[in-house]
């Protein structure tokens, strides 16, 4: 019954930081993506530039369009992305209090990403150890 109890512990902190890892590699994706295709449109704008005033108006309503665009594919995730994400973030909301003041997302992934590994990871994976040796 012990073994079972810090097996089921075990398994359940393997299985969370597994999450946790999962979430935050879908978020880095999506950051290093959404940046490299904002970079390549500020140099395709900056190569596409005309030396006519009334070109240069029609090439500034283009990072309009292409903006919503992104918006809307980023609201078409997979389900799995989804299930992850929500996941990933009850897992994560203990921790919320500590980044509540900063406004960059990689510092509250990364820090959420690193709370979670302690507490989850190490202490579940701990406790587990613990038992199986106390008892």
């Amino acid at each position: 019954m012990v073994s079972l109890l810090s097996r089921a512990l075990h398994l359940a902190s393997v299985v969370i930081c597994l999450i946790v890892i999962a979430s935050f590699t879908v978020f880095a994706v999506n950051q290093t993506s959404s940046a490299s295709a904002h970079q390549q449109e500020v140099l395709n704008d900056e190569v596409a530039k005309p030396s006519t005033p009334g070109a240069n108006r029609a090439s500034g309503s283009s990072p309009g369009a292409t903006g919503a665009a992104s918006g809307s594919s980023r609201s078409h995730e997979s389900s799995v992305h989804e299930a992850i994400d929500e996941a990933s973030n009850e897992f994560t909301s203990p921790f919320s209090g500590v980044t509540a003041g900063s406004s960059s997302q990689w510092l509250i992934h990364g820090a959420n990403l690193g709370l979670a590994l302690l507490v989850y990871g190490f202490g579940l994976g701990y406790l587990a150890r613990l038992i199986r040796v106390r008892l």
